[in-house]
């Protein structure tokens, strides 16, 4: 028989749910005779109640370790504030003839519904992983004591969490011992890295995270009473035994994805359509006009997950060998006339929402680098690659706080760097928004740095 090929993550569960979800909620509206004058504004707003509530109550956020009381609670919490919701429809957009004895049918319904189809899809994908060996994670394990051997048994005996153990490592004390551990996970391709807090001192613990940062890697440790507690972190229980996570990326909920790529298309295609479908031919016929070469310019950056891509723009230089290596300066002499008025006000950025479509980047993420940059910088600039943990943007909160264009010191790379890890470990659509808002500002007053 074939066999299943483990991936580390199966990116279109969460997506399918809330699509399947939505469709029983919508479909369930035709079964009652609710009096509706209106039955599509009715499912627009069901639909958007429920993904705002689903937001709210991490609705979505189940975990391969989740207990069934937990998505229980879950539900109840979910269903308690979208019938709330319902029943202000009612006053909300004056609709007295609408049927409360139907309603109340209704959400019974979907209510048995979406509990049975969580259940068994809860189900269905854990016997995915416990039969067929889908969706699994690699792992290591640090440190030799109980808790360390409670956890590898777990790892061994609950199939249907999707972890494959692959080796424990028993650490002494200095740095170098861990040396074997970090190229096991290089060479193994290793997803997740736990370790026994207890069994590790403190430079340790940091050399760790060092490495999990610069190398894309999950570390969660299983705690104690040491000084790593003073970091943000974030509880969870695997069966009985406590596992808490250093860093909490919002963007890693499938809500989360969910809502910022539905804003990404909306706001890529309005731009496409409204500026970008009169203004390219503007400026093709200029950019053509002052110097022959193409009217866009791409060129190789790293992406989520390290993954080059091409990243678009208009070209605002005259065609130069060192492009993809050097950096536009200050008077630098390659920049056009129009290339000069363009990077002033940004506008050599707009062909990114094509990239922004195309699912490489982001409306707002951390900007991408060139290669030869991004290579030097991972290697130069600590925590530099946290920033490949989510999509890179068109602009970011680096940018509107003074950290964009040309890098003249090590300062303004680590500033960057640290701008872009407090917008993915404190994402939000309204932080989104307050960005974009102030990217435009500052394009109509000009940057200093724009050049």
């Amino acid at each position: 028989m074939e066999t299943f090929k483990p991936t580390r993550y199966s990116g279109l569960l969460k997506p399918i749910s809330v699509i399947i979800d939505l469709l029983l909620i919508n479909g369930a509206v035709y079964v009652f005779e609710i009096n509706l004058n209106s039955p599509n504004i009715f499912m627009l707003y069901l639909s958007l109640v429920w993904l705002i509530l689903a937001f709210r109550n991490q609705f979505y956020s189940v975990k391969r370790h989740t207990k069934i009381i937990q998505i229980l609670a879950l539900l109840i919490r979910q269903f308690s504030y979208f019938a709330f919701a319902l029943y202000a429809y009612i006053g909300l957009f004056k609709q007295p003839e609408i049927s409360r004895l139907a309603l109340a049918y209704y959400v019974i319904l979907i209510f048995a519904q979406l509990t049975i189809f969580k259940l068994v899809f809860f189900f269905l994908l854990n016997r995915y992983r416990a039969v067929f060996g889908g969706n699994l994670r690699k792992v290591v394990v640090i440190g030799d004591n109980l808790k360390t051997q409670q956890l590898i048994s777990i790892f061994n005996t609950r199939q249907e969490f999707g972890y494959k153990f692959e080796k424990q490592f028993k650490i002494k004390e200095g740095e170098d011992s861990l040396k074997d551990c970090l190229d096991y996970v290089i060479e193994n391709d290793i997803n997740e890295i736990y370790g026994s807090v207890a069994t590790l001192s403190n430079k340790q613990i940091n050399k760790l995270i060092d490495f999990a940062d610069n190398n894309l890697r999950e570390l969660k440790f299983i705690p104690d009473n040491k000084d790593i507690y003073s970091r943000k972190l974030k509880y969870e229980y695997y069966d009985y035994i406590p596992i808490v996570s250093l860093r909490v990326i919002p963007l890693q909920a499938s809500v989360n994805q969910f809502l910022k790529r539905l804003f990404d298309i909306v706001f890529s295609l309005l731009v496409l359509i409204f500026v970008l479908s009169w203004l390219t031919p503007i400026l093709a016929i200029l950019i053509r006009l002052e110097s022959k070469g193409p009217v866009f310019f791409k060129q190789s950056r790293n992406g989520f997950n390290y993954k080059e891509f091409y990243c678009y723009k208009f070209r605002s230089m005259t065609p130069n060998k060192d492009a993809h290596l050097q950096q536009a300066t200050k008077e630098d002499q390659r920049i056009t006339k129009v290339g000069r008025f363009i990077r002033k006000t940004s506008i050599d950025e707009l062909p990114q929402f094509y990239n922004v479509l195309f699912g490489d980047m982001s409306v707002v993420g951390p900007r991408p680098h060139m290669v030869s940059h991004t290579n030097l910088y991972a290697r130069r600039i600590d925590k530099f690659m946290v920033r490949h943990f989510v999509k890179p943007g068109i602009t970011g909160l680096a940018q509107i706080s003074g950290f964009r264009g040309e890098i003249e010191k090590d300062k303004d790379i680590i500033n960057r760097v640290k701008y872009d890890i407090f917008y993915i470990e404190n994402w939000s659509i309204l932080l989104d928004l307050k960005i974009i808002v102030q990217t435009f500002l500052n394009a109509l007053k000009g940057e200093e740095k724009a050049y």
